[in-house]
């Protein structure tokens, strides 16, 4: 069976892919069974960046075809913020917390009508030295103004998802695996994926 390593050591992303990609044909591995590679550095420019680079480092560390991500919100209110940014955006030490109450600060004063806001993610698989496959997703909606929702992860609880009335943290699981901008992505990564396994 074709083993595919997920280069990410965020617990809830290992769960939202695992279920996205499941009754594919492919063992599922992730970063806790490599204990000793080493961080790979985000300081790339763009999501794409950041997720080629982490594809192609953890590809060529372990020779495994690997799976990375990366994904943000992005506030045009806030001039893009937090953007790449975003699991960090209350600092090094930043929880999911600490991020969403710091960008409602923010946006304190920003009436409701400019609260749109939207979630990307970028989808690249890494094989040997080099990217051979990129996706991505985005998902809108707008920015509450308070929590609501105990489920999800990151800015889930303050980000509302208008065709379901309901915030991403409101939402159950299936639901927000189906509709969000990480489903997108990796739905066109799952078709590249079952693509390579016929061939």
């Amino acid at each position: 069976m074709k083993e595919i390593l997920l280069a990410t050591r965020n617990k809830d992303k290992v769960e939202e892919i695992s279920e996205i990609l499941a009754g594919l044909a492919v063992r599922i591995r992730t970063l806790s069974e490599f204990p000793d590679l080493p961080e790979v550095v985000e300081d790339g420019k763009s999501f794409e960046e950041n997720a080629k680079k982490k594809a192609v480092a953890v590809a060529r560390e372990t020779g495994l075809l690997s799976l990375a991500d990366d994904s943000g919100l992005v506030v045009p209110a806030l001039g893009g913020e937090p953007g790449i940014f975003s699991s960090r955006f209350a600092g090094e030490d930043a929880t999911y917390e600490k991020n969403w109450k710091l960008l409602l600060s923010k946006m304190e004063n920003v009436p409701d009508e400019n609260r749109m806001a939207y979630f990307v993610c970028v989808a690249v698989l890494g094989e040997g030295e080099k990217a051979v496959a990129v996706a991505e997703g985005r998902c809108q909606g707008k920015i509450l103004r308070g929590p609501k929702g105990n489920g999800g992860f990151g800015y889930d609880p303050v980000f509302l998802y208008p065709p379901a009335g309901l915030t991403f943290a409101e939402l159950p699981g299936e639901e927000k695996n189906r509709v969000s901008h990480r489903a997108a992505a990796m739905r066109k990564i799952r078709d590249i994926l079952e693509d390579r396994l016929r061939g």
